[in-house]
């Protein structure tokens, strides 16, 4: 289903640490919203598979052991986001991460004379988020899933990606969601929010 023009845009970004529920409810944000949910790690998968230029370059880069550097993630979205399903809309999952992908997302969207809509922001305790990731490790049994490993990765978190909800809160598009409780009821609080900005499905 296309989205007329008269419709609000529906540009969005889910942020949340690990833990969160933030590709649960995204994937239902873009349902509501016939929307594409756009996840770095899907794009990445993607290009891989099919053996594209960037999806080359991804590849080695991963296999070599590194972090696929933020130019060419930005890349990578940029050209996912120029496809015909993301032209009235998306769901931003993932990326941009850090303040220098903020910089690539505004640079790309202002050149298409467009801009974010809302950020949801998924809130949820530290001590809930390892709590989930630690049940989760257990229940895939992945044994590599330690306490101490997911503490260090929501540490990245809090110092790479939380600083972007910031520049989203001067810019007033931050909608703080609370993240504790069933799957339906996050699910009505993000709706609402969304709704108050005029953006429904």
């Amino acid at each position: 289903m296309t989205r007329s023009a008269d419709l609000p845009s529906a540009r969005l970004l889910i942020v949340g640490p690990q833990g969160s529920g933030k590709g649960t409810q995204g994937v239902r944000v873009g349902e509501a919203l016939s929307i594409p949910v756009i996840s770095t790690g899907d794009v990445f998968r993607a290009n891989v598979s099919a053996g594209t230029p960037l999806g080359q370059q991804v590849k080695a880069i991963i296999e070599a052991g590194d972090l696929v550097p933020d130019s060419l993630t930005s890349e990578i979205v940029r050209d996912r986001l120029t496809q015909d399903d993301a032209s009235n809309g998306f769901l931003l999952d993932g990326y941009p991460r850090n303040l220098g992908q903020v910089g690539d997302l505004d640079a790309f969207l202002e050149s298409r004379s467009e801009a974010l809509d809302a950020v949801i922001e998924l809130s949820v305790p530290r001590e809930e988020s390892i709590a989930r990731l630690t049940q989760r490790a257990l229940e895939q049994g992945r044994t590599d899933d330690t306490e101490e490993v997911i503490a260090n990765r929501l540490a990245i978190y809090e110092r790479e990606t939380a600083p972007i909800l910031d520049v989203y809160r001067e810019r007033g598009i931050v909608d703080a969601i609370d993240g504790v409780g069933s799957l339906d009821e996050i699910a009505d609080r993000i709706t609402a929010a969304l709704a108050a900005r005029g953006i429904t499905g």
